[in-house]
């Protein structure tokens, strides 16, 4: 009975920390993307909800909201769709940083993000 007890508490447990990752990717943060000379400051908005992220991107263009946002575990995919062209996004959350790995037409850019207090 007691080792039954036990397991149940420690599945709680995990499923509490699990949970608790996930939340903390939901927040505002800040990066910029590099092409060339060029230079793009980027404000991150995501929401976590389960396995689903939400949220949305902000440039000097625009506000561009995140699609197909999946999360699990440390690892989030979402899509951007800016002009027409379908962006899709691949990253790891790192606690107050993340990477975030762009495919643009081809082109691979790597972006850092840390967390906005």
């Amino acid at each position: 009975m007691k080792r039954k007890i036990f397991v149940a508490a420690l599945l709680v447990c995990c499923v509490t920390v699990a949970f608790a990752a996930f939340a903390d990717l939901t927040g505002k943060w800040k990066g910029t993307l590099k092409f060339g000379d060029n230079e793009i400051e980027l404000n991150y908005t995501f929401k976590v909800d389960g396995e689903n992220l939400t949220g949305s991107i902000g440039t000097g263009q625009g506000e561009f909201p995140i699609t197909e946002g999946k999360i699990k575990g440390n690892d989030f995919t979402f899509s951007l769709d800016f002009n027409g062209n379908k962006i899709p996004n691949v990253g790891k959350y790192y606690g107050d940083s993340t990477i975030i790995t762009q495919d643009f037409n081809g082109n691979k850019s790597k972006i850092k993000l840390t967390r906005i207090p």
